[in-house]
């Protein structure tokens, strides 16, 4: 919520849905809430049940996701987002992201946190339309849709424990051909410990749900994109601190 706060684009909203937690966010919540700010707090059976409720609620022409814990890189994001949406015309606009070591709380402020150890860049690289047959996908969090894509072809698939942002991603770009438009800067930091790699159980169930992926949107050789997919991470694990 402190990095929305900061940045030099002001025309957005902010919707958060909270899973009816009580570990002290509805708190934070209402410290940090402003006008732009709608929320709900209500029991869901899940996180993509969560997501295609807060796209429900928007009214925003662009639609991007930050997840709990994530936070934009820098003030100017939104304001070069909105840019390459304009000077572009694109459905779609991405850019880079940088894994960070989940942060320390400050024992002065439960806003304030240590420096970001970096575990993984994921630089993106311009789009191919064949290299999602070679397992590239660009990172989700550093991904903006417009609202009317959505409308059009579909929210989250919620059979999808875990692997329906890759499905999506699929959908929109692969079986749908949405136009899209790199931004070759880091958009987002996102702190380890997601749901898709917590536990080897779910990096298992996120393989499997990777391949029903590749096979609902007709990517031909599955198992070979998935393979590719895999490997393609080994070069983003570059350490350092920034």
């Amino acid at each position: 919520m402190a990095s929305l706060r900061m940045q030099t684009f002001h025309n957005y909203e902010h919707i958060i849905i909270d899973g009816a937690s009580s570990d002290g966010t509805i708190d934070v919540i209402k410290e940090l809430a402003d006008e732009k700010t709608k929320w709900t707090s209500e029991p869901d059976s899940g996180i993509y049940e969560a997501l295609n409720k807060r796209i429900n609620m928007s009214s925003g022409k662009v639609i991007c996701i930050l997840h709990s814990d994530d936070e934009f890189a820098e003030p100017k994001v939104l304001e070069t987002v909105a840019d390459v949406f304009n000077s572009n015309q694109t459905d779609s606009v991405y850019g880079d992201l940088l894994y960070v070591r989940r942060p320390k709380l400050s024992t002065t402020s439960h806003h304030k946190k240590v420096t970001h150890k970096v575990i993984r860049w994921w630089r993106s690289g311009d789009f191919k339309y064949n290299s999602l047959k070679f397992g590239w996908m660009p990172p989700h969090p550093a991904f903006f849709v417009k609202r009317k894509v959505y409308e059009d072809f579909g929210g989250f698939d919620s059979s999808f424990q875990i692997a329906a942002d890759y499905e999506i991603i699929l959908r929109f770009l692969w079986s749908k051909k949405i136009s899209t438009a790199y931004l070759p800067k880091v958009i987002t930091r996102m702190t380890d410990g997601g749901a898709s790699n917590r536990s080897i159980g779910n990096i298992i169930i996120k393989s499997m749900e990777d391949y029903s992926a590749l096979k609902k949107n007709d990517i031909p050789f599955p198992i070979f994109t998935l393979l590719c997919k895999n490997f393609r991470k080994f070069p983003q694990f570059l350490a350092r601190d920034l």
